[in-house]
């Protein structure tokens, strides 16, 4: 079966009354757990980002206490999962700015938890490939948002 493009989803939904739409989203929400999750965030917590930004950091916080430092194996995996989380909770924002400072702040985690160095390869390419997905966000933003951005990159860049 082929999807319809968004465009003929978003007329044939402006043509619904509100119970069936309500019904629709509903039985979209039970689909699956990240159609809940956005529409969790849509209707509960998109009126009040900062919020939102402080929550996801803490959840942040939270893995990085979890993360077992000792076997370098499974502390690149539960980073890999930090950071897929995260990238879960940027694309519900859907702002670039959001992104750079989410980024940026597990880059700060991890050189505050001393995980950055030539020892770990691996871990320093993770470093490394956050620095540069946060510079590429941080290039799309105003001028004056830039300057404060790229500075903190400059504090976190790495000469391992």
């Amino acid at each position: 079966m082929k999807s319809a493009s968004v465009n003929d989803i978003k007329k044939e939904l402006q043509n619904l009354p509100p119970a069936t739409l309500t019904a629709l989203c509903l039985r979209l929400v039970k689909f699956k757990a990240d159609n809940k999750e956005l529409l969790t965030y849509l209707l509960f917590e998109a009126d009040d980002l900062p919020a939102y930004i402080a929550a996801v950091k803490a959840e942040i916080d939270e893995a990085f206490t979890e993360i077992n430092h000792d076997k370098s194996y499974l502390a690149k995996k539960k980073l890999r999962k930090t950071i897929r989380i995260t990238n879960k909770y940027i694309r519900y924002v859907g702002s670039k700015e959001t992104e750079a400072e989410l980024l940026l702040y597990i880059c700060q985690q991890m050189k505050d938890a001393a995980m950055v160095s030539k020892k770990n390869q691996v871990i320093l390419n993770i470093y490394m490939q956050l620095l540069k997905k946060s510079v590429k966000a941080i290039e799309t933003l105003h001028e004056d948002l830039q300057y404060e951005y790229i500075k903190m990159v400059n504090e976190l860049d790495v000469d391992a």
